[in-house]
């Protein structure tokens, strides 16, 4: 019985990996979209070396529930069409603190009264009052 020559068989194509953005990428879109649509009292915290669940913290305030969904609407379109996959939000129905998961950069934002009552900048920044930092004047 003859033996065929099998035809060389063809590594299966590796599948091509989807671009990963930095997240200081994210982070500059998170803070020119806010900046955009008249957020308040944005501030930005560095988590590097401070926790594993991302690289950044945007804190920002809306002036109404309104104000507030329309700033979280438009952050997680820009997001997605910047190609930043998995985004998740939580606490839109009542818009009072809603959170935005874009992966390394996490973003909350809040009505004045509720951002006043939960302090969150203070707790991340670990005490050191430099540690928060306004993003703009």
């Amino acid at each position: 019985m003859a033996l065929s020559a099998a035809a060389p068989t063809s590594p299966a194509a590796a599948p091509v990996s989807e671009a990963r953005y930095d997240a200081d990428e994210i982070l500059a879109l998170v803070l020119a979209r806010l900046d955009d649509d008249k957020a308040e009292d944005v501030t930005s915290i560095d988590l590097r070396g401070k926790t594993t669940i991302a690289d950044h913290m945007v804190v920002a305030s809306g002036r109404s529930q309104r104000h507030v969904g329309a700033l979280a609407d438009h952050l997680v379109e820009a997001l997605k069409e910047f190609g930043v996959k998995g985004v998740r939000v939580e606490g839109q129905p009542a818009c009072d603190w809603v959170l935005i998961d874009a992966s390394d950069v996490i973003v909350h934002i809040f009505q004045p009264e509720v951002r006043a009552f939960y302090s969150i900048e203070k707790m991340w920044s670990g005490g050191r009052p430099d540690a928060a930092k306004p993003s703009r004047g």
